[in-house]
């Protein structure tokens, strides 16, 4: 009589790689009831098994900056082997409504930040819809707006937002004590700040540096921890220092962390405060370092012109090299998309951050080794979030008793095959991804109208 137990599922063969163990060896990997429940030496026996022979099989990324929060990003997203995708740098108003539109739709995990940026444009009226183009962008909040913009912070963290969303790059005429008030906000209910800092590069003043040290002097006054988003694109030639900075920070029991991801390009909206005067100085860029996501042309200046009439997203080579290169090595630094598609166009970021980082960083450049780079992308991002949302202690991670959020891929072939012409295209080498335990991607293939995606979110009070 055969009384070996049958599990919902399991993936056999595979090399099993657990950045916080650092187990990695090959393994079965049992699964029931979205959970990993045995991981073995030995053969298990499952009612669906996946042959992961000559395959890699990881935790599944975590994306911590998604702006795509839709059924058009999360299937691209998974095909690059992400399993949850938050938007935690702009965030969201109404996180309750935010949140209820999602559930039984998504196919991958999903959670967002309570924003700073929507606050301010619902209570200043601004006809923005994603980023502030009028008052949100331009107007200093009275001593009135800021404690009402207190209250929107409060009641979001109150329901459940994972931190609170800052883009004071975005919203520049914030005053300092503004920014440092919702961090105290943001410290009473000790969740994170992510920040999309105030300036950027070297020139002074409004050098990245000078937006570091004001977020940095924040958290310090107020005990919020701090994240960083795209350390290289807000740094660009000062990245070394901000970095070094940080580190030094940290040194001192500051609880301060960063992001970056693998790509010499950044994208943002042509009609936000990013492009105010002064922007081809701060950015070491011109006009022909502009790309319009919608067409791919260069831009000029009559083309600048039109285009910040109408609004749209932008991509900026601005990043140099070396840069990204320094940023993505850094043991400092997470991996995050800051991806956004919209009907097929935006950056190549949003499908291929994960797989470049595999492919070029890792196989080709060495500059991370494989279990470097799944820390980056799935135990660091899980680690961050995990005081705030004690859910994230099962994410991350091959362990029994994590959710079974996992990436089964080639090591040797995995690569983005997105580009700035065609930013949509699925990654390769990406074999299996499972959400909860469910495959969201079989054999490569996505599967269609699968929506294990569930919310991360902290304890409501």
């Amino acid at each position: 009589m055969n009384t070996e137990q049958t599990h919902d599922l399991v993936i056999s063969n595979g090399r099993v790689m657990d950045p916080e163990s650092e187990l990695d060896d090959v393994r079965s990997v049992a699964i029931d009831g979205g959970t990993i429940s045995v991981i073995a030496a030995q053969p298990l026996l499952g009612r669906v098994e996946i042959d992961a022979a000559g395959h890699v099989v990881a935790p599944g990324f975590i994306d911590m900056h998604a702006h795509g929060q839709d059924l058009e990003n999360y299937e691209v997203q998974a095909r690059d082997g992400v399993t949850t995708a938050l938007e935690l740098e702009v965030g969201v108003g109404d996180v309750n409504r935010w949140y209820d539109r999602r559930e039984g739709h998504a196919p991958i995990n999903y959670g967002a930040s309570v924003g700073h940026i929507p606050a301010r444009i619902d209570l200043m009226g601004d006809p923005g819809e994603f980023l502030p183009k009028g008052d949100a962008a331009h107007r200093s909040a009275s001593d009135d707006e800021i404690d009402n913009l207190k209250d929107r912070i409060d009641r979001g963290l109150q329901r459940g937002a994972l931190a609170v969303g800052f883009g004071i790059a975005y919203t520049p005429a914030a005053s300092h004590w503004e920014v440092t008030e919702i961090f105290r906000v943001a410290a009473e209910h000790r969740a994170g700040c992510h920040v999309h800092m105030r300036g950027g590069g070297t020139v002074e003043p409004g050098s990245s540096l000078e937006g570091l040290q004001e977020v940095i002097a924040a958290s310090l006054i107020t005990g919020a921890p701090l994240h960083v988003v795209h350390i290289a694109s807000s740094g660009l030639r000062a990245t070394p220092h901000l970095l070094q900075v940080i580190t030094e920070a940290r040194e001192r029991g500051l609880d301060v962390t960063t992001e970056c991801y693998p790509y010499a390009a950044a994208m943002t909206h042509i009609d936000s405060a990013s492009f105010d005067e002064d922007w081809q100085l701060r950015k070491g860029m011109d006009y022909g370092d502009l790309e319009w996501a919608e067409t791919g042309e260069r831009l000029t200046v009559e083309s600048f012109g039109r285009y910040r009439k109408t609004g749209g997203l932008v991509i900026m080579h601005m990043i140099p090299d070396e840069v990204v290169e320094l940023a993505v090595s850094s043991p400092l630094t997470m991996i995050a998309s800051d991806g956004l598609l919209q009907r097929g166009k935006g950056h190549p970021r949003t499908a291929g951050t994960y797989s470049r980082v595999l492919g070029r960083f890792v196989r080709e450049a060495e500059s991370i080794t494989l279990m470097e780079a799944l820390n980056k992308m799935a135990l660091m991002p899980a680690q961050r979030l995990e005081h705030r949302a004690p859910m994230m202690k099962r994410k991350g991670r091959v362990q029994v008793g994590a959710d079974a959020d996992l990436v089964v891929f080639d090591a040797q072939r995995v690569i983005e095959r997105s580009t700035y012409q065609e930013p949509a295209m699925p990654s390769d080498g990406i074999k299996d991804v499972l959400v909860n335990g469910v495959p969201v991607v079989k054999g490569g293939r996505l599967q269609e109208g699968v929506t294990p995606g569930q919310a991360v979110r902290a304890p409501t009070s």
